[in-house]
């Protein structure tokens, strides 16, 4: 199974970006899949997440100008972000929570998985 991200990009303050990432492999079904991001000398944090079933999570510093969504046929979700201010300036990371076909038999496992990490940099 792999995260493939895409998106990341220079903005100036007050634009827009839109991340995606796409879960690939022997993927039963998406359990939440979300978006984190870590800048120099800090932890990785939660930025947004989105459960199966359409539920969201939200870091209280994205909250009306961040929007997650996910297009399960494809095993994708999708930030768009907007109003984007410099402190918004990250390595975006991709993270899945899936259940996948472990065994030639069949076998289901819960996995988290996490994608290579895009950079988004705000600024004029």
């Amino acid at each position: 199974v792999q995260l493939q991200a895409s998106g990341g990009g220079l903005v100036q303050p007050g634009g827009s970006l839109r991340l995606s990432c796409r879960a690939s492999g022997t993927i039963f079904n998406v359990i939440s899949m979300g978006w984190y991001r870590q800048t120099p000398g800090k932890q990785r944090a939660l930025v947004a997440d989105i459960m199966d079933g359409g539920d969201t999570n939200y870091a209280d510093s994205v909250k009306g100008r961040f929007t997650i969504s996910m297009d399960n046929a494809r095993n994708t979700v999708y930030l768009q972000m907007n109003r984007l201010k410099p402190e918004d300036t990250a390595v975006y990371y991709c993270n899945a929570d899936l259940m996948v076909v472990a065994t030639s038999l069949g076998d289901l496992e819960e996995h988290e998985y996490w994608g290579q990490g895009t950079l988004v940099t705000v600024s004029s």
